[in-house]
């Protein structure tokens, strides 16, 4: 029997429930993805120029963390939009903004596909973890080039491959297998879908970039232990769940204890440190 073709805008509706749900959790994760992403996130701001007075459109901003690290970056004379397909979430990065006093930051649920932003408006654009779910990822670069200014710049991170992300990739595969899922399609969105070698420079290029630059950057995820890690998939990670939608309730704990075991490999005598690598890559509008 073939498998079903693949659906982008099903595809699209399941991805804004799953951040619809998970959004609380994904904020209140938030000094974790601060201290583990951090260090991409700086360099994706380096890499897109971002500096006092700049005009910063970050697409699928979700809580807002890196936002509100463009925003500390471009002063009070510069100004950070933050969007999001997701409108929860986006009320987490507003009330995060509020909190620290970033009042150059404002927020507007727009899905990454089709940016309803003025042309030639901004001098940098930014996304972080956020491309690898769009199914039309040229339509989301090419209102991005549209967003810009000439010569503005857009700095995105991904995940590499598989092998080099087990803490996120080992669950999928264990999750793949008890549900008797099909492999992804080629070309469908997901966590890993632009993290192989010049896959992500080569959207760019493809999209009409020029000097297109790639960064490889170590991120490990660390945790007091692995029992942490699986609490942050389990709350954060929406599409781990949609994944075991058709399994029952007893077979989905089954397969959650499974991953907890699977990660306790990554648990060291300093705590867990489950091994992540991420891409960064910018272009010139």
């Amino acid at each position: 029997m073939n498998a079903p073709a693949f659906d982008p805008q099903a595809y699209k509706r399941t991805t804004h429930a799953q951040w619809q749900e998970a959004a609380r959790a994904w904020n209140d994760w938030g000094e974790l993805l601060r201290s583990w992403l951090g260090p991409a996130t700086e360099a994706m701001l380096d890499m897109a120029r971002v500096g006092p007075g700049s005009h910063v459109l970050d697409i699928a901003a979700g809580a807002g963390d890196q936002s509100l690290m463009a925003a500390e970056r471009v002063g009070p004379r510069g100004r950070v939009l933050a969007t999001d397909l997701s409108g929860n979430i986006l009320e987490f990065a507003a009330e995060n903004a509020r909190i620290q006093g970033f009042d150059n930051l404002e927020t507007q649920v727009m899905d990454g596909e089709a940016l309803d932003v003025p042309p030639a408006g901004f001098d940098a654009a930014i996304s972080r973890v956020g491309m690898i779910y769009f199914p039309d990822r040229q339509a989301a670069l090419a209102g991005i080039r549209k967003a810009l200014k000439p010569g503005g710049r857009f700095a995105t991170i991904v995940y590499s491959t598989p092998e080099a992300n087990g803490f996120f990739s080992v669950p999928v595969r264990i999750i793949r297998e008890r549900a008797k899922l099909p492999p992804p399609l080629p070309g469908q969105p997901g966590p890993f879908s632009l993290g192989g070698p010049g896959v992500l420079t080569g959207e760019l290029k493809d999209a009409g970039f020029g000097d297109v630059e790639e960064r490889v950057i170590d991120a490990p995820v660390i945790l007091p232990d692995a029992e942490h890690c699986l609490r942050f998939e389990r709350e954060s990670f929406g599409a781990l769940h949609q994944m075991m939608g058709g399994l029952s309730e007893a077979e989905q704990n089954a397969v959650w204890d499974e991953i907890h075991e699977a990660l306790k490999a990554w648990e060291t005598a300093d705590g867990f440190v489950g091994p992540c690598q991420l891409v960064v890559a910018a272009g010139r509008n």
